[in-house]
């Protein structure tokens, strides 16, 4: 049987510990703060001001008209050029993303329903600058066609519009996920090195010689290690709200509550790593390793999961970050219904008492060799 009383103490004791370390408390409430400003401000997957190299070889009004189409969009900083020769050149020197080439038919060739080109060369070697130039140049292509010239009606009037995030803002994308990713990692390494601390100051066998289980340590330290950081989600939220301006549609206190499971999953799995190797260097590199990579690059942060190779695809499946992230984003953007969430929620749960039953495991070898 849990005790209750068991637990306050060691919270107690770890409570102690973080008072008397700044450099934890300022590691658990200032960084993700500070992370979310700085990362939240430099991610950013709209490109604005492309530059765009264009080489007129028809100087006529229609194809200002075509050149004026790019540059009035917003995306492209247009920059003429002699030749073909010479925008290829631009591209090869970095000092354009694209280049524009009307050949000297382009007006001649004007007229309705005929077949009429003008090429678009793009630096292949960034690929997601390139992915992002293609999308633009439809939008663009259909504006032109139906504006300027009038050469082209679509028999369906295709109208598209974007649910949730109307405008496609990369940050309303973003920050949740962010938030998610750092509060992750930070919670891992509190944990990591703070336990791994205890173990080479000696502390941690004084404790393991008392007659608290090893469920009880864990708990109790999780505890203040828990609160801290739903403080520092509080502050990270209230910094989308006010800075990035990200809505909120769900249900805020469903949303602690995953923030809370989410927070002790990492918690726990950071005081495994902290158990297993007993070396605050090593923990921490085993965190950075287990924490960092797999939340930056397989939790769906950046890259879909869904277009992930199979094994990657169902590798994700334990890690925590990946449905946090999915439950951050639906009830910020989407408001979604705590019912509609509840599949993903559950599994949060499953892999926060997956960690607990392991680390507490883990603990009981140590204390019954």
């Amino acid at each position: 049987m849990i005790r209750g009383r068991s637990i306050i103490a060691i919270a107690k004791k770890e409570v102690f510990h973080i008072v008397r370390d700044p450099f934890t408390l300022a590691l658990a409430l200032g960084m993700p703060v500070i992370m979310v400003l700085f990362f939240g401000f430099a991610i950013e997957f709209n490109m604005e001001r492309i530059k765009l190299a264009v080489y007129m070889g028809d100087k006529t009004q229609n194809s200002w008209e075509l050149e004026r189409s790019f540059s009035s969009s917003g995306y492209f900083i247009s920059k003429p050029v002699w030749s073909p020769a010479h925008a290829i050149q631009s591209l090869d020197e970095g000092e354009a993303h694209a280049a524009l080439i009307i050949p000297p038919t382009f007006s001649r060739d004007l007229r309705p329903f005929a077949e009429n080109s003008v090429q678009i060369l793009i630096d292949g070697s960034d690929n997601s600058s390139a992915g992002s130039i293609v999308g633009y140049l439809g939008g663009i292509q259909r504006k032109i066609n139906e504006n300027n010239f009038g050469v082209f009606t679509p028999p369906v009037d295709i109208k598209t519009r974007f649910l949730f995030n109307p405008e496609l803002n990369s940050r309303w994308f973003v920050v949740p996920g962010l938030a998610a990713a750092i509060i992750a990692i930070l919670s891992i390494l509190l944990t990591a090195l703070t336990v791994a601390r205890e173990w080479e100051n000696g502390s941690m066998e004084l404790l393991l010689a008392t007659p608290v289980r090893p469920i009880e340590i864990i708990l109790g330290k999780l505890l203040p290690y828990s609160i801290m950081g739903v403080v520092a989600v509080l502050f990270v939220f209230l910094m989308s709200q006010l800075v990035f301006e990200v809505p909120f549609r769900g249900n805020f206190f469903v949303y602690m509550v995953s923030c809370l499971i989410f927070l002790s999953t990492y918690l726990a799995q950071g005081l495994l790593i902290s158990v297993v190797t007993r070396k605050q260097q090593l923990s921490m590199q085993l965190a950075m390793l287990s924490g960092l990579l797999p939340t930056i690059l397989l939790s769906g942060f950046i890259f879909p999961i869904e277009h992930m190779p199979k094994f990657f695809y169902y590798a994700t499946m334990i890690l925590p970050a990946r449905w946090f992230i999915k439950i951050s984003r639906e009830l910020f953007l989407q408001g979604s219904l705590f019912s509609q969430i509840l599949p993903t929620f559950l599994i949060q749960c499953g892999l926060f008492i997956l960690m607990i039953f392991l680390a507490t495991k883990k603990f009981k070898k140590d204390v019954e060799p």
